[in-house]
């Protein structure tokens, strides 16, 4: 005779019909506080407890939404409006910069708040003593049984008519669950007290040795004393002590000839421009002119720089110096740098600098037309209308 509270009545079947049959007649009865326990998953058992859908995807969806949204409002208030940089030629709001922080957090709201939610408003913190646990019910359910249990909390709750109900559907067996005595653990006991003490000081003993001696003993040492040359650090190999070694006098890369004028102000001579002006050439050159020198020298190379003031304005590039002087001479500012211009030559390749020179002086060549050149250009329009 078990004095505790009874918790719930539980039916043991050995058919998945049966138990399919039986739940449908307890949803059917009214019943609402009872639960289905099976060893896997059966087709159709959501529809017979009349399950409605979970309401969890929505908030799943909407804090995920959330964590995107403040990524990306973030990112654009960072750098577009409270602290505006210009990178590389980049427009302020560079969206395909700013998703790996967007997707990072939309994951990390979605995924923390399925999690608490889960657990506080769908599951109300499970707890580790549930009655059922233990119990030979679960122990059949878990094995090659079925078994279904109504609460003694339901409010349509009969012990006699759940056992007739039962005994109609073919249950095997019918339990009666009773919920387990309350036991108190006091938290501040002295054996507690001393085991965490204990676990302190042989946790903090095994990190200090750890980090502060296995890892300079060998053969644990390898991290720490790794078989290769950092930059910098002193070599006992070679005689000098450098870790760092300059190539050999007059060494150049397979396939890559050197630029001769490198280090030169004014170059005793210049190259010839190789490609000529094509559509795609031009369009190669006006990518990286609004990329790499517009943010000095304006979009139009009018010399308004778009740092706004984070840095000195350069000079126009439609004086008569600048479209007198040679294309070789550009490539070579380009290439080796002049004044406060330092060189592009490892963020620029060498075709895309004769393709930039070209669209510079299609530049030139738009904002000091010759009245020739507009006679030229007014004739070939209407030429290709024609």
């Amino acid at each position: 005779m078990n004095n505790n509270p009874l918790f719930a009545v539980a039916a043991v079947y050995d058919n998945p019909d049966k138990i399919i049959s039986a739940v449908t007649k307890i949803a059917n009865s009214g019943y609402r506080k009872f639960d289905v326990n099976t060893p896997y998953p059966l087709h159709g058992m959501d529809g017979a407890m009349k399950l409605k859908s979970s309401k969890l995807g929505f908030i799943t969806l909407f804090f995920g939404l959330t964590g995107a949204a403040t990524a990306l409002l973030l990112a654009w208030w960072t750098l577009s409006v409270d602290y505006p940089l210009i990178i590389g030629g980049k427009p302020f709001f560079a969206l395909p910069a700013f998703i790996p922080v967007t997707f990072e957090l939309t994951v990390l709201l979605a995924t923390v708040s399925t999690v608490i939610c889960m657990l506080t408003f769908f599951f109300r913190f499970p707890a580790n003593s549930y009655p059922i646990h233990d119990t030979q019910y679960m122990k059949d359910v878990s094995g090659d049984k079925f078994g279904v249990y109504v609460e003694a909390a339901d409010s349509r709750f009969d012990l006699t008519e759940l056992t007739i109900l039962f005994n109609e559907t073919g249950a095997v067996r019918i339990d009666q669950i009773y919920l387990p005595a309350k036991e108190v653990y006091p938290l501040f006991q002295p054996k507690f007290l001393w085991f965490l003490f204990s676990v302190f000081v042989i946790t903090s003993i095994i990190t200090y040795f750890s980090l502060n001696k296995l890892m300079y003993m060998e053969p644990f040492d390898w991290m720490a004393d790794q078989q290769k040359q950092s930059v910098q650090k002193m070599s006992v190999f070679y005689s000098d002590e450098f870790g760092m070694r300059t190539p050999v006098k007059g060494t150049v890369a397979r396939g890559f000839i050197p630029y001769k004028y490198l280090g030169q102000a004014v170059p005793s001579d210049t190259m010839k421009n190789p490609l000529p002006p094509t559509s795609s050439v031009l369009e190669l050159g006006k990518k990286k002119f609004l990329t790499f020198c517009s943010p000095c020298h304006g979009n139009f190379a009018d010399g308004d720089s778009r740092l706004r003031g984070q840095f000195v304005n350069p000079p126009s590039l439609h004086t008569s110096r600048a479209r007198t002087i040679t294309d070789g001479f550009i490539y070579h500012i380009i290439t080796n740098g002049q004044n406060a211009m330092p060189s592009y030559s490892s963020q620029v390749t060498r075709e895309e600098r004769w393709s930039i020179i070209n669209y510079l002086r299609v530049l030139q060549k738009a904002k000091n037309a010759s009245d020739a050149d507009l006679k030229m250009a007014k004739k070939e329009s209407v030429s290709d209308g024609k």
